[in-house]
């Protein structure tokens, strides 16, 4: 893609984040819109026009048109990318892991996070299943990078920028990520590939 698209996102945000880190590693010119949730500039009546389910990110394409939901949008910009497996299977097993961190990851590691870091909640105040929920998951990616380097097998993919982005802001949740080894050297694997700081 040559032409400059825009960016709405939150940077507090790890949904928003791996937009940020795809645009930057395959070089895709952007401008960049800090919408912050907290702020409520989701809610305006201006983002709402835009996207009806005020939430972040938001990508609105040179020729007008609008794409809202992180993993809609890593695809439709990695289309074509060597992040985007060509096999079948392998682009199916991409999109395995990416479904299962907005429904079994995210869900837990990131509104955990969200409860004590932004909203500045205290642990008895958050629901314990978050903590039991993301543990259950970090040990899944554990047991997966046991036996591979990145996700699905053994190159980095979409699936990689989508389940970093919160994986390494858990701690920020209260998850220690000590006891994971194997996330603890991919993470630094995909820092180093996307060139995070």
């Amino acid at each position: 893609m040559t032409a400059i698209l825009t960016v709405y996102g939150d940077s507090a945000s790890g949904n928003c984040l791996k937009i940020r880190y795809l645009c930057d590693y395959l070089g895709i010119a952007h401008n960049w819109i800090e919408t912050s949730v907290l702020a409520r500039a989701t809610r305006t009546a201006e983002f709402l026009a835009l996207n009806p389910a005020g939430q972040v990110p938001l990508v609105v394409l040179p020729d007008g048109r609008v794409l809202a939901q992180s993993g809609a949008i890593l695809l439709f910009l990695g289309e074509g990318s060597p992040l985007v497996p060509a096999d079948p299977y392998e682009r199916a097993r991409m999109l395995q892991f990416m479904f299962w961190e907005q429904y079994s990851h995210e869900t837990a590691i990131a509104v955990r996070r969200f409860h004590k870091h932004l909203a500045g909640r205290a642990d008895a105040d958050i629901d314990p299943w978050l903590l039991t929920r993301g543990h259950a998951a970090l040990a899944l990616m554990e047991q997966h990078l046991q036996a591979h380097p990145f996700f699905p097998a053994d190159r980095l993919t979409l699936a990689d920028v989508a389940l970093v982005a919160y994986t390494r802001l858990a701690p920020e949740g209260g998850f220690d990520l000590g006891p994971y080894p194997a996330i603890a050297g991919w993470i630094a694997r995909v820092e180093t590939e996307l060139k995070i700081e």
